[in-house]
């Protein structure tokens, strides 16, 4: 094995690592959300010192790799696809750790059960977690017939998102005294809702990578 591969597959080795601390992030959300799980919520606090910490590392290798090795056609695609998705990685833990943050500033007051299950919102976390876990299985295989499938999960998420506005709307209108509650609900969908466009970018950069076809806009 030449001296750059395995430069590269280490590059690409810190992302999978980097990747699979983020998944978790996103699953001990949800753990958190929805059992109102106020120490899990802090564990996702404290880790994410380790999610930026992996971003910088990955920024740093790439652009030591493309300076020293001045990488063409698939090799710079890699590199810059990696790249973008580390920084996309690090925004998703971001909006898990806001997250996090909501169910500890809320300290112990759970969202009504009726609500959480009309929003659907366990349905969301699901499919946002499938997204995710579903591109790192498309990257590892270096496959991309999953992208379709994964990029139209994204649509089920903003139709969720759509109709929780509505929901929570006639919600309050109902029960006026929880309007604080409300409006703090729908900032952490919107977080939801942003995941589930950044795992639609990492598909993007997926197919950009491997099929040289440009997604972005399309």
């Amino acid at each position: 094995m030449k001296h750059t591969e395995k430069e590269l597959l280490a590059i690409k080795e810190e992302v999978s690592q980097m990747w699979k601390l983020v998944l978790s992030q996103l699953e001990k959300a949800k753990q958190a959300f929805l059992n109102n799980d106020i120490e899990t919520a802090r564990e996702i606090a404290s880790r994410e010192k380790r999610v930026d910490a992996f971003e910088l590392k990955i920024d740093c290798d790439c652009e030591n790799y493309i300076a020293l090795f001045s990488p063409v056609a698939i090799d710079l695609r890699l590199v810059l696809s990696l790249i973008k998705i580390s920084g996309t990685l690090e925004r998703i833990a971001d909006f898990c750790e806001g997250i996090a943050r909501h169910i500890i500033e809320e300290n112990g007051i759970a969202t009504e059960t009726e609500l959480v299950e009309e929003l659907q919102l366990e349905k969301m976390f699901n499919t946002l977690i499938s997204m995710l876990s579903d591109s790192f299985a498309a990257l590892e295989s270096e496959n991309t017939k999953m992208s379709g499938k994964i990029l139209s999960k994204d649509d089920e998420i903003d139709n969720l998102y759509r109709s929780s506005v509505n929901i929570l709307a006639e919600y309050l209108q109902k029960k006026p005294e929880h309007i604080r509650n409300g409006l703090k609900l729908i900032l952490l969908i919107r977080k939801l809702e942003r995941i589930g466009d950044h795992c639609s970018n990492i598909v993007e950069e997926i197919v950009f990578y491997i099929d040289a076809k440009v997604l972005k806009h399309s």
